[in-house]
């Protein structure tokens, strides 16, 4: 890219202008508006712009740079757009489905928190979406509660926990993937890195559930009405081949576990479901082609067979079509940061932050605060990962310290303290669903603000913080 001598660097003000522009539209834009943040994040690239353009810089060198740093994350964005395919076909093959089945069939009064932790945690995992996962699995405990006489928030908050472990480390979910490209970090090692403190959180609120579990009355309780209606429509919808149906997970984790590229170990497991779909389950083609597109939908299933509407909430769903309104918020964010980037705003900022950061420690620190601060003003769990990652990569590299601790510290500081902050689209989405206070249910919530003790604890020993090779 040409450049001239009519560029200056921007001072911290100026710098900081543009920042302060996006956090404020999204803040009132949330709050007061209820509007979406696509185009507040537009607005905040025009006014980037506009500064980019006082420091000298022409038009073709600002989309220059925004196609430069999308084209850097293309193929995180086409993992996206694949998770999208894999949900949909896992769902019509029945692996997903089979999954949620055998989990409702072994709930026991005796251990409901721990039980709603580690179903919500295995459907959140198999399906990348928390809200759906709470929505669906969720709202069956939460009914399991109401019949057993048990603490509603801490149900809530086993729930909320568990389907934040899911979309935390799920290679289907999509923060995870945008944490991982922010920082340009393969997937799987950004995953791996992330059990160094998302497992001590779950381990501590496994612990705790197991304990208040045993101590209170819960015993011998028949299972309640919901739970047997998702269970017996789920065996009239599909054939349940255990050894089958679980090959595309087998193959995922097969990818994960000998690092292989990770698209085509996606396809490869997409295709498996595929014929799942069509032999096991005997779904028509071109349903099973649209299930990959548009997603799954229970119009696919035979009129005979009834289902209902908390089944469907949990089924309809996948498909590519699915990805295309995140992918508009990272285009959105992408462009926001490419254009900083042109100006050199972010290493001044970057600068007058490490000005403070003395030690390992001081640098989390400061990515935990500013993952906080991008959360609770922007509410959007997507944009709150992707600009830390594009400010902080940098200065993490300069001082010998992997890339992918700031993926996992972005997580701990976004992706779950969302659905634990009351005026945030999840925090709101899951008071709603579960019908239980976010504040009521906040402290048994307790992955949801362990990990950044964790995160705090680690920075401050070195225990499980990675190192760059010299080179």
């Amino acid at each position: 890219m040409k450049t001239t001598s009519l560029h200056r660097t921007p001072t911290l003000i100026e710098a900081l202008s543009p920042i302060l522009v996006m956090l404020i539209l999204l803040g009132l834009g949330y709050a007061f508006f209820d509007l979406p943040p696509e185009p507040l994040m537009v607005v905040s690239c025009v006014f980037a712009g506009g500064l980019v353009k006082y420091l000298g810089y022409s038009y073709e060198e600002m989309l220059g740079a925004i196609s430069g740093k999308i084209a850097k994350t293309m193929p995180a964005l086409l993992i996206l757009i694949t998770v999208g395919l894999l949900i949909g076909t896992w769902i019509a093959g029945g692996t997903i489905p089979m999954m949620i089945y055998y989990g409702l069939k072994v709930i026991d009064p005796k251990f409901l928190y721990i039980t709603a932790l580690l179903l919500t945690s295995i459907v959140s995992v198999c399906t990348g979406t928390s809200w759906g996962s709470a929505g669906t699995v969720g709202v069956a405990f939460m009914g399991v509660a109401i019949g057993l006489d048990a603490n509603l928030a801490a149900t809530a908050g086993a729930v909320v926990a568990g389907a934040y472990f899911g979309d935390k480390l799920s290679p289907l979910s999509d923060t995870t993937n945008i944490a991982s490209a922010a920082a340009g970090v393969d997937l799987y090692e950004h995953i791996a890195h992330l059990l160094y403190t998302t497992l001590p959180s779950f381990l501590l609120a496994a612990v705790v559930y197991v304990v208040y579990g045993m101590s209170g009355n819960l015993h011998d309780v028949a299972t309640p009405e919901k739970v047997v209606e998702m269970i017996s429509g789920l065996e009239q919808v599909y054939h349940f081949n255990v050894i089958f149906l679980l090959i595309p997970v087998a193959i995922i984790l097969w990818g994960s576990i000998t690092k292989k590229p990770t698209i085509p170990v996606m396809l490869l497991s997409a295709f498996i479901a595929i014929l799942n779909a069509l032999f096991i389950q005997k779904f028509a083609l071109a349903d099973v082609i649209n299930s990959a597109v548009n997603g799954f939908n229970v119009s696919m299933i035979p009129n005979d067979v009834q289902v209902s509407s908390d089944l469907a909430r949990l089924l309809n769903r996948g498909g590519m079509n699915s990805m295309m309104g995140t992918l508009l918020i990272c285009f959105c964010a992408l462009s926001f940061a490419g254009i900083l980037s042109l100006s050199g705003a972010l290493e001044v900022i970057i600068n007058h932050l490490l000005k403070l950061v003395r030690s390992t420690a001081s640098l989390i620190f400061t990515t935990i605060l500013c993952g906080l601060t991008m959360i609770g003003v922007t509410c959007n769990g997507q944009i709150s990962i992707l600009i830390p990652g594009e400010m902080l990569r940098d200065a993490y590299i300069e001082r010998g310290l992997h890339p992918k601790n700031l993926s996992r510290t972005a997580e701990d500081s976004a992706t779950i303290i969302e659905p634990i902050l009351p005026w945030t689209a999840a925090g709101a989405y899951m008071a709603g669903t579960l019908g239980v206070a976010t504040l009521s249910y906040l402290p048994w919530a307790i992955l949801c603000w362990s990990g950044i003790v964790f995160a705090m604890l680690w920075g401050l020993t070195g225990f499980g913080i990675a190192k760059l090779p010299k080179q």
